[in-house]
């Protein structure tokens, strides 16, 4: 199998990305992957570089069992194209953006996150504004996409085996 390295991307990665990064690196070592996967996240705009993610963010992956209180705050970087297989957005403002930047030489397969895993919804919304429910909807969106990601890039082995 194939080593992959995924980075996801909302707008000041402070709530939805580092959601996304923290929950697939939690389903890859639930599944007994994580010697394959590489997760990162990043924004698409530079202010909040260097802090760790919304309070709101923490306790809800805190709640689930996803801790990603140690993260910090990155804003996306032309090497990311290259040194990354695949790129989500996390809504299609992320998207456009993440498109307007990439290098002409880019190597990643960059996707509007909820595109490629399917469902009823285009973008996570960002939940920043909101209040404990949006980013609980959040977070089982992004949930349930990173268990069909991995179901996608890592097939199950075994009859039964939980994605």
């Amino acid at each position: 199998m194939d080593h992959r390295k995924i980075l996801f991307v909302c707008l000041g990665n402070i709530c939805r990305s580092p959601l996304g990064e923290g929950i697939l690196r939690h389903r890859a070592e639930m599944r007994g992957l994580s010697h394959l996967v590489s997760t990162d996240s990043a924004g698409t705009g530079g202010w909040h570089q260097g802090e760790a993610p919304d309070a709101r963010s923490i306790a809800i992956g805190r709640r689930r069992g996803v801790d990603i209180s140690e993260q910090r705050a990155r804003k996306i970087s032309p090497s990311d194209f290259n040194d990354f297989d695949m790129i989500f957005a996390m809504d299609r403002s992320n998207l456009r953006d993440i498109v307007r930047i990439a290098p002409h030489d880019s190597s990643a397969d960059i996707h509007l996150f909820m595109d490629f895993v399917g469902g009823e919804h285009r973008d996570v919304p960002d939940p920043y504004y909101g209040d404990d429910r949006d980013f609980q909807k959040v977070f089982d969106m992004l949930d349930a996409g990173c268990a069909k990601l991995l179901a996608f890039l890592y097939p199950p082995t075994r009859p039964g085996e939980r994605v």
